[in-house]
């Protein structure tokens, strides 16, 4: 099978605007592919989308470099057990070409299994009844860090570091610091949300 044309676009709704955190591991693809059926297209089409919120989704909780490989192997129908549920919009259709807005949504508990029997370093579900996953996301990542650094040790919580690259960065917390924690951090101009019960900030 040749595909002629490929143009793929990934939109996560938790990424695109702090106001559109969502409360599940859940990505929108856009995706126009053109293929020798309409059939093979679609098919095409659901394949990438998959495979790209996948990735959109899980690298915020795992080791980006361990995932990429892995996800790049994994057979189709073993990620197809990954989606709870999907749905699409503005779907169109021609002789060879298929085009759609394609939504979908990760289990994170299977996704949790996958990555684990993948030897994927993670922290899906991790969180204990004492700590909080904390992911950051920094416009000025030397300055910002300082900047959290300096909060912590002035409200007296410790910051366990699990993975951190770029202006991104994702650090662990004990859970009855939480609110003093966020308190300091929206005084300081930070924004946070919740997110699969994580703490998501941003500046």
């Amino acid at each position: 099978m040749k595909t002629k044309t490929l143009i793929f676009g990934i939109i996560i709704g938790a990424l695109s605007a702090p106001q559109l955190f969502a409360a599940t591991l859940q990505g929108t693809a856009s995706v126009n592919i053109t293929s020798d059926t309409a059939t093979n297209a679609k098919n095409m089409a659901f394949d990438e989308a998959r495979r790209q919120i996948i990735r959109d989704t899980l690298r915020q909780y795992s080791i980006e470099d361990q995932l990429l490989p892995v996800l790049q192997n994994a057979k189709s129908s073993e990620l197809t057990n990954l989606i709870t549920s999907s749905s699409i919009d503005g779907e169109k259709l021609s002789d060879t070409t298929y085009s759609a807005n394609i939504t979908m949504t990760v289990d994170s508990d299977a996704a949790q299994n996958w990555l684990t029997e993948n030897n994927v370093q993670n922290w899906l579900n991790t969180n204990s009844n004492e700590t909080v996953i904390v992911i950051i996301n920094m416009s000025d990542g030397i300055a910002n860090w300082m900047e959290l650094q300096k909060i912590a040790r002035d409200e007296k919580v410790e910051l366990a570091t699990k993975y951190m690259t770029g202006n991104q960065a994702t650090v662990e917390i004990p859970k009855s610091v939480r609110n003093t924690f966020t308190i300091a951090l929206r005084e300081s101009g930070w924004q946070y949300a919740n997110q699969d019960g994580a703490l998501r900030i941003w500046k």
